[in-house]
């Protein structure tokens, strides 16, 4: 198990340069300019030039080394080295001006949020971001267990049905189609509630529950699948004739090695859940890295966009890791 692991993290830098060299040639051949106002000014040609040369905008290849050479902290570390870091702190304070801030993992500028950095942003985002999408796994897995186990207990019944119905209207209709009939029963019809705000539970549990109702039906099905499978085994034949009760041979034997199909669906969901879902943040104004992910992409703000990518990356590498950590754990036959 540590060598897997040892693996995985050694492979993960190779798989996130990948996904950057991908990220910025598919985010640089949008057309547009990132410099321009959202309301389409353009600076003068001069200011213009002078900005790209700036950010490095003026050339692929510089702006691709000199990212990288800040993302991964190469550049903190060499300007710690031959002391340089420390001499233009020197000059900038003579001049009457303040040391600029360092990051070791130092993500950039944000070229649409002119007073803010990339770090500050995804700082500030990711644990709203996070904490919505563990509420919502939270939900799913509570909804999805309880209708896959009524349904594989009595299969073809109309409980079974029911779940079943529910799971595919689940996974058929969009978010938004979801989040905006949400909105409309509690907040608007009921007074339920809010719309539009966030902070405290109140205001999380119609947005953790619209991201959390396509999950719950994936988990329902595959959970309904390995426990109507687990339930014909010769394993739980004897443990019904051991005398063992019908909660025990539900709940400790079928459903430990039915759960393992959907703990690997848990791994890839939980990172998508926990970076945000655009479509719900932006249903339910939820300040998470969803809405800026869409504004990057609207503005062409490469460093946030490649920013974002990375983080959402690298948490679905690490969550991956874990579902295959847990899988030894749950079943100690798999290697």
């Amino acid at each position: 198990m540590l060598g897997l692991i040892v693996r995985r993290l050694l492979q993960m830098p190779l798989i996130l340069a990948v996904i950057y060299a991908l990220t910025l040639a598919l985010a640089w051949a949008v057309p547009g300019s990132p410099l321009e106002r959202p309301e389409g000014r353009r600076p003068p040609a001069e200011v213009l030039m002078a900005m790209e040369r700036q950010y490095k905008l003026d050339s692929f290849p510089r702006f691709f080394v000199s990212y990288l050479d800040n993302a991964t902290g190469l550049k903190f570390v060499r300007e710690k080295i031959d002391g340089s870091a420390g001499r233009e702190d020197a000059r900038l304070i003579e001049i009457g001006a303040a040391p600029r801030e360092r990051r070791v993992f130092d993500l950039g500028p944000s070229l649409m949020y002119r007073d803010r950095n990339v770090n500050e942003i995804i700082g500030a985002s990711l644990p709203i971001s996070m904490t919505l999408g563990l509420a919502a796994m939270l939900i799913a897995l509570v909804l999805g267990l309880a209708a896959g186990i009524i349904g594989a207990v009595r299969p073809n019944s109309l409980a079974d049905v029911g779940t079943l119905s529910v799971a595919l209207i689940g996974i058929s209709l969009p978010n938004f189609v979801i989040g905006t009939a949400l909105v409309l029963v509690f907040p608007v019809w009921l007074g339920w509630g809010s719309v539009a705000t966030w902070g405290g539970v109140k205001n999380m549990i119609l947005p953790a529950l619209t991201l959390s109702l396509p999950f719950a039906a994936y988990i329902a099905r595959l959970t309904r699948m390995g426990m109507i499978e687990q339930l014909s085994a010769d394993y739980i034949r004897t443990a019904r004739a051991k005398g063992a009760s019908e909660r025990s041979v539900l709940l400790k034997h079928a459903l430990k090695n039915a759960f393992l199909p959907v703990l690997s669906f848990l791994g890839p969901a939980s990172a998508l859940a926990m970076t945000g879902s655009f479509v719900v943040e932006r249903v339910f104004t939820v300040p998470g890295m969803g809405q800026h992910f869409v504004n990057a992409v609207q503005n062409k703000d490469l460093f946030l966009i490649i920013g974002v990518v990375l983080v959402y990356a690298m948490i679905l590498i690490v969550f991956n890791l874990a579902v295959d950590v847990l899988y030894g754990w749950v079943d100690p036959r798999i290697e």
